[in-house]
């Protein structure tokens, strides 16, 4: 599975974050890259909380990380 991870900021100046492919997953953070940084760590917890639950079947996954600078 793809995932997309969406982010605009705020009227109020915060970011917000969202995977569309997960219900749920939409995270606040006060840049773009931490809203993202938490919209994907909630993404990867949801995921494997449906694995854990039998919500859904396990399908082959590709993650990347970038390397730290």
């Amino acid at each position: 599975m793809n995932f997309s991870i969406e982010c605009e900021e705020e009227v109020d100046g915060r970011w917000i974050a969202e995977v569309p492919q997960l219900p749920g997953v939409l995270c606040y953070g006060k840049t773009a890259d931490d809203a993202m940084a938490k919209a994907e760590v909630l993404a990867v917890r949801v995921m494997a909380d449906r694995l854990e639950q039998n919500e859904s079947r396990p399908v082959e996954i590709n993650i990347s990380l970038p390397l730290a600078a």
